[in-house]
């Protein structure tokens, strides 16, 4: 029997390579949902291509223009994620959560109870709202694995046995700005800031990995996923991307995880978790290997890894705080109104702000009071900076 299978986000890299990985293996898979949030005609391609039955597409024009271009009654188009309970009729086997954003937060906890499996690459939905995810994922005993190349690489050496590991390490590239000068941050412009040398990505995380950013981030999500405290999660600077973590056990062995700068390789073995799937990719870089330089982060070239010593000790809506201020800031620098080196500056500020540190003791109540966080955090950077 096919497993039924649904991605959120199927537009997207992450989804697009799923795709691939399906296409391959057609006789195992049924694609029974995708998703999208304005590119109607790449999801109306997909849809037809796999014979999908079901599409949400979230922007009202863009709805209606895939409702016009629709020429068969077969697809059933939906304009809503709370059309779940109307689409999947008992649990399907795999769910990949690729919303990027805050907007993918919705869809990916309504849509735990609905799945058997959830790879979630969403990082906002695991740093804002871990501990609502996780509770529903016991609740509806969902098999949850992280997608993120860091992340996997963790989950696939101890796989369940959290425990085991005494201290955890995500390498980082360094970005394109690993051996820039300092001198020359203010300079930095918008094409350097996409410049990634090894992955290529959307502007967004492109830019988090330019102020490693994004890294922080990880360090937040591998301290929710993996029960660990701040003080047992490191960063390292690997500028290859060839390890993708590094694991000390508790019994003195320490697991080193690497592969290709090739997102389809984790994303394939979370469509096949526990069951050994082959996958073809390249032979073992030797030269990469006899290379692999790790080095420790430049706090002066990257300030915002400074966030981490802000961190309170559990999930707390702080973490919405500073996802929501990137955010802004980030979408500030593309837009041209600030310089590069002003959205680590500019977000340290505003953490640091007397108001926010009662936030570090409330845990996150509902994913609407996140939401709520999200939009007023939103409002001030943009009241600032009208």
């Amino acid at each position: 029997m096919k497993k039924k299978i649904a991605i959120l986000g199927s537009t997207g890299s992450i989804g697009k390579n799923l795709l691939k990985i399906i296409e391959k293996d057609k006789q195992n898979f049924e694609v029974v949902l995708l998703t999208s949030n304005k590119n109607y005609l790449e999801l109306y391609k997909q849809a037809k291509k796999f014979k999908v039955k079901n599409l949400i597409i979230n922007n009202a024009s863009s709805y209606n223009k895939l409702i016009k271009i629709n020429s068969t009654n077969k697809i059933k188009i939906y304009n809503s994620y709370k059309n779940y309970s109307r689409i999947f009729k008992k649990k399907i086997d795999y769910t990949m959560c690729s919303i990027s954003g805050i907007d993918g937060l919705i869809p990916t906890y309504n849509i735990i109870k609905h799945t058997k499996t959830i790879a979630i690459a969403n990082k906002e939905s695991i740093i804002c709202a871990w501990e609502l995810l996780l509770k529903e994922i016991k609740k509806n005993k969902t098999r949850f694995i992280p997608v993120d190349s860091e992340h996997f690489s963790v989950w696939y050496a101890i796989k369940n046995n959290f425990n085991k590991a005494d201290k955890i390490i995500l390498t980082a590239s360094g970005g394109p700005f690993y051996k820039f000068p300092l001198s020359k941050f203010k300079k930095i412009n918008i094409s350097q800031a996409l410049n990634h040398p090894n992955w290529k990505m959307g502007k967004k995380i492109s830019v988090d990995s330019a102020t490693m950013m994004n890294k922080v981030f990880e360090v937040i999500e591998a301290k929710h996923i993996f029960n660990k405290n701040y003080k047992n999660i490191s960063i390292l600077i690997h500028p290859n991307s060839y390890v993708h973590a590094l694991i000390k056990l508790k019994d003195g062995m320490i697991k080193i995880v690497s592969h290709e700068t090739d997102m389809k390789i984790p994303i394939h073995n979370t469509l096949y978790n526990y069951q050994f799937k082959e996958y073809k990719s390249k032979n073992i870089n030797i030269n990469k290997l006899n290379n692999l330089k790790f080095d420790k982060v430049d706090k002066r070239k990257f300030p915002a890894t400074r966030i981490l010593e802000l961190l309170p000790k559990t999930n707390s809506l702080f973490d919405t705080i500073i996802v929501s201020a990137n955010d802004e800031l980030v979408r500030l620098f593309l837009n041209k109104r600030i310089k590069f080196n002003e959205i680590s500056e500019n977000l340290l500020k505003f953490v640091k702000r007397k108001e926010f540190y009662k936030y570090k003791r409330i845990l996150p109540p509902s994913i609407d009071d996140i939401l709520s966080v999200n939009k007023y955090i939103r409002d001030r950077i943009n009241s600032y900076y009208s």
